[in-house]
C-alpha cells in the first residue's frame, strides 16, 4: 500500500517555532512526500515567503478560520496527510506510531495526538488522552486535537453537507462526519512514557499553554470559545453524532 503523506502546517500566530516543526517533520522515520504551509492572515505574524524543507506556501490575506487548512488538504494527492498545530513539535516516530495504529482499523480511522473522550453534555465534561495522559495503549475516543493523520479521502466527509459551524469545531465536525458517512473511528495512538520519540508533540506545555492558544481567548473571550464548542457537541448529538459514553 502507497503510505505517501503531504503534511499540511498551518501558520497563524506562532511563526517563531515554524522552522523547528518543518525540522521534526523532516526528521521523522517515514518522511512524508511533501510539506505545505497554509499561512491563515493574523496581522500581527510575519511568515517567510520560502523555507528550505517546505515544498507549498499558501498564503492568505483574510482569516479563513478552523476549517480552512482542511479545504486545503483536499488538493494533496497523497493517500494521507497530516496536520499539525503551530506549538505541535513531533517526535521522530510519530508518523510511523500514527500509521501501525492506522493499520490496526484497516486505515479508517482518524489517528490524533490529544483524545477526547465526553463524559457530559458540557464541553468541559471530557477526559484527555494522548500526551497529557501518556500511555502504552491505543485508545478510541470521540475526536482529537493538536496534530492529526489520516486518509486524504476522509477529509470529504466534512463537506458532503454543509458544516454545522465555521467558527469553531472542525475537530469535532471531521470526527462527527466521518463517523456518519464513512463510519470512521478517531484514535489516540501509544505516547509511552518512557519512549517520547513516539509522541505527536514534545513542547506542548512550553508552547501551547499561552495567550496566543484559541482556548486560552487569543481570538474571542475564553468563556465565548467554549460555550461555542458546548453548543456544537449537543448539535453533533441531536444529528447523530454516537459518542462513546453519552
Amino acid at each position: 500500500m502507497n503510505h505517501d503523506i503531504t503534511v499540511v502546517l498551518n501558520g497563524f500566530k506562532r511563526p517563531e517555532y515554524l522552522e523547528e516543526q518543518v525540522k521534526a517533520i523532516l526528521n521523522q522515520t517515514i518522511k512524508p512526500k511533501e510539506i505545505w504551509l497554509w499561512v491563515n492572515y493574523d496581522p500581527q505574524a510575519t511568515f517567510p515567503d520560502k523555507l528550505e524543507g517546505v515544498d507549498v506556501i499558501i498564503k492568505s490575506s483574510r482569516n479563513f478560520k478552523y476549517h480552512s487548512r482542511f479545504c486545503i488538504a483536499m488538493l494533496c494527492k497523497t493517500p494521507f496527510v497530516a496536520f499539525f498545530d503551530d506549538d505541535t513539535i513531533p517526535g521522530n516516530k510519530w508518523f510511523e506510531n500514527c500509521l501501525n495504529t492506522a493499520k490496526e482499523y484497516n486505515y479508517n480511522c482518524i489517528v490524533g495526538g490529544v483524545g477526547i473522550v465526553f463524559t457530559g453534555k458540557d464541553y468541559n465534561q471530557h477526559t484527555r488522552f494522548g500526551w497529557p495522559t501518556p500511555s502504552n495503549d491505543i485508545k478510541q475516543v470521540d475526536f482529537v486535537g493538536h496534530a492529526w493523520f489520516l486518509p486524504r479521502n476522509i477529509i470529504n466527509s466534512m463537506w458532503i453537507e454543509p458544516p454545522l459551524t465555521l467558527d469553531n469545531g472542525e475537530d469535532m465536525q471531521l470526527s462527527f462526519f466521518a463517523q456518519k458517512y464513512y463510519n470512521t473511528v478517531t484514535v489516540c495512538p501509544p505516547h509511552p512514557v518512557n519512549d517520547k520519540s513516539m509522541w505527536s508533540s514534545l513542547k506542548a506545555w512550553e508552547y501551547g499553554a499561552n495567550e496566543k492558544a484559541s482556548s486560552w481567548g487569543s481570538v474571542i473571550p475564553a468563556n465565548v470559545f467554549l460555550g461555542q464548542r458546548t453548543w456544537l457537541l449537543n448539535e453533533c448529538i441531536n444529528k447523530g453524532w454516537k459518542l462513546l459514553n453519552i
